[in-house]
């Protein structure tokens, strides 16, 4: 199954973050855009998550840990980990998400 992710209805997260999500049987993944000085607040899930860094600057902190994230990186958020974000540049991330973000659906 091909899907192009510009037919992918887009969704805001919060202001200046918003996703488009697509979902197997057993994870969710979201192509994520960030404009500079948006602000993910501090939150957790259950479910596992992988950020990867397409373009941007992107400052994460996890369990209290604050990283810049840069193209190239990709970082783990463990299942119920505190993180939050804030965009130092405009971003494009890749979040990966297991199991399934059913409340993305």
């Amino acid at each position: 199954m091909n899907i192009k992710i510009s037919d992918i209805p887009e969704r805001t997260l919060v202001k200046g973050i918003k996703g488009r999500y697509v979902h197997s049987k057993n994870m969710t993944i979201g192509f994520v855009t960030i404009e500079k000085g948006a602000v993910l607040p501090a939150h957790s899930h259950p479910q596992e998550q992988a950020t990867q860094m397409i373009s941007g600057r992107l400052e994460m902190t996890i369990d209290g840990v604050t990283q810049v994230l840069e193209p190239g990186t990709i970082t783990i958020i463990p299942s119920n980990a505190v993180h939050s974000a804030v965009a130092l540049t405009d971003c494009v991330v890749t979040d990966t998400f297991y199991p399934v973000r059913e409340d993305y659906k």
